[in-house]
């Protein structure tokens, strides 16, 4: 569960809130629909997740605070839900343009396993396969994003403590078989000890896409020389040049060059978001 989410339902339980959604955007807005945040009476609880900032929020969080005021009063009736369509304009002292629908809706702890159920975002499962210092740094970089994780090694005991959430570590030996149980529409990373078992997880994501055509992404980390030798072994395996443009190597955003795990991790990070963000836009109506 996200800790947006996690800390929204903590407090929850001690005090009531007004969950405040974007139901609706267009234009130019600071935040998506689907975005939320929390606002309760108690300072120390104060707000959770965000719709936007700037004078936008501040103007829902007070509204959102006067409704808590009002609900506790006598005889503590909770206040009805309503929403407030919101233009994006020089009265708001935000310059966005857009317009967007705000919903208000007063929850407290009885709405708390299907506010659990309604707020979970969508995951994108990816499977991670290397349990070295990149692997490291990119699990901790995708801790706070929408990612089901599988973190896949052939060795045991390589794994690193106190993982996010979200991050199911695996042991497979030999490593290429766990991609026969990757789930459909995965991203998979591939950066293994060792190239010997990187070319064999490619030939297996590739032979999964020879039939099944399921897997959003597959990336190899390493250089165009390394492609190239892979290239040319994978061929020899019996794939076409046209089955190996479905992989993506070297991985990361062009131009960031830094070799640092944590810097390949924020390149590879930033990559994945793209491809999701792309295949979601390929999946909406026209």
């Amino acid at each position: 569960m996200p800790r947006e989410l996690e800390t929204f339902l903590l407090h929850l339980a001690q005090g009531p809130a007004v969950l405040i959604t974007v139901e609706q955007s267009r234009g130019s807005v600071p935040r998506e629909a689907g975005a939320w945040m929390a606002v309760f009476a108690d300072a120390t609880c104060g707000e959770v997740g965000t719709i936007g900032g700037g004078h936008l929020e501040w103007k829902a969080t007070q509204q959102a605070r006067a409704a808590l005021d009002r609900w506790s009063l006598p005889p503590h009736d909770p206040p009805q839900a309503w929403r407030e369509r919101v233009a994006l304009g020089p009265s708001l002292g935000q310059c966005c343009g857009g317009d967007l629908v705000l919903h208000f809706e007063p929850v407290d702890a009885a709405q708390a396993a299907s506010l659990r159920v309604r707020l979970q975002p969508a995951h994108t499962p990816l499977a991670l396969f290397g349990g070295g210092h990149v692997g490291r740094a990119i699990v901790q970089a995708l801790g706070p994003l929408p990612f089901d994780v599988r973190w896949i090694d052939s060795r045991d005991g390589v794994f690193a403590p106190d993982l996010p959430p979200q991050v199911f570590t695996e042991q497979s030996d030999p490593v290429q078989a766990a991609v026969r149980d990757v789930p459909a529409g995965a991203c998979v990373l591939i950066m293994s000890f060792s190239h010997a078992e990187d070319l064999d997880v490619v030939a297996a994501c590739l032979q999964r896409q020879r039939s099944s055509r399921d897997l959003a992404f597959i990336g190899l980390i390493g250089s165009r020389s390394k492609w190239a030798t892979f290239a040319r072994r994978l061929v020899e395996r019996g794939f076409t040049a046209e089955e190996l443009q479905g992989v993506t190597c070297p991985i990361g955003l062009p131009g960031i060059d830094g070799k640092e795990p944590a810097v390949i991790a924020a390149s590879v990070v930033a990559q994945l978001l793209l491809v999701v963000e792309a295949g979601a836009k390929a999946a909406r109506p026209a």
